[in-house]
C-alpha cells in the first residue's frame, strides 16, 4: 500500500526500463513525419512549413495526456510515466514535455540515467513497453 508519493522503481533494463535515445528518435521522427503529413492535408499543394510543428505540438500534447504515448512512442514501443507515483503524467507535465521536445536541445541534453532535460522537469521518464 502506499501514501500516493512513493516514487515508482523503474528497472534496468527490459519492460519498464529508460528507452534509450535511438528508439526515442526513432518515434520523433515519426511523429514528425505524420504532422508534416497531416499538416500537408490541409494546405496542399502548398508545403505545411510551420504548420507541421503546430500539428506536431497539439499531437504530441494530447497523445501525452490522454494516452501517456504518442503514435510514434507506440510503433517503438515507447511510453511516458510519472516517476513521482503511478498515474498519468496530467497537463502540466504534458505541457513542459511538449516545450522540451519543440524546443529540442532540452530532448538532447540527456543526463547519465537517459533522461532528457524535459523528462527531468517533469518528473517522467520514457519508457520500454
Amino acid at each position: 500500500m502506499t501514501d500516493g508519493t512513493t516514487p515508482v522503481r523503474l528497472p534496468e533494463s527490459g519492460p519498464g526500463s529508460i528507452a534509450p535515445a535511438g528508439p526515442r528518435a526513432a518515434a520523433f521522427l515519426v511523429d514528425a513525419v505524420l504532422s508534416a503529413l497531416v499538416a500537408g492535408l490541409f494546405t496542399a499543394p502548398e508545403l505545411p512549413r510551420n504548420r507541421s510543428l503546430l500539428v506536431f505540438a497539439v499531437a504530441y500534447f494530447a497523445f501525452t495526456v490522454l494516452v501517456q504515448q504518442t503514435p510514434g512512442m507506440r510503433v517503438l514501443r515507447l511510453r511516458v510515466v510519472r516517476l513521482d507515483r503511478p498515474e498519468p503524467i496530467g497537463l502540466w507535465r504534458s505541457v513542459v514535455r511538449t516545450v522540451g521536445v519543440i524546443l529540442l536541445i532540452p530532448a538532447l541534453l540527456r543526463d547519465a540515467e537517459g533522461r532528457s532535460l524535459h523528462d527531468r522537469l517533469s518528473q517522467t521518464a520514457v519508457v520500454r513497453v
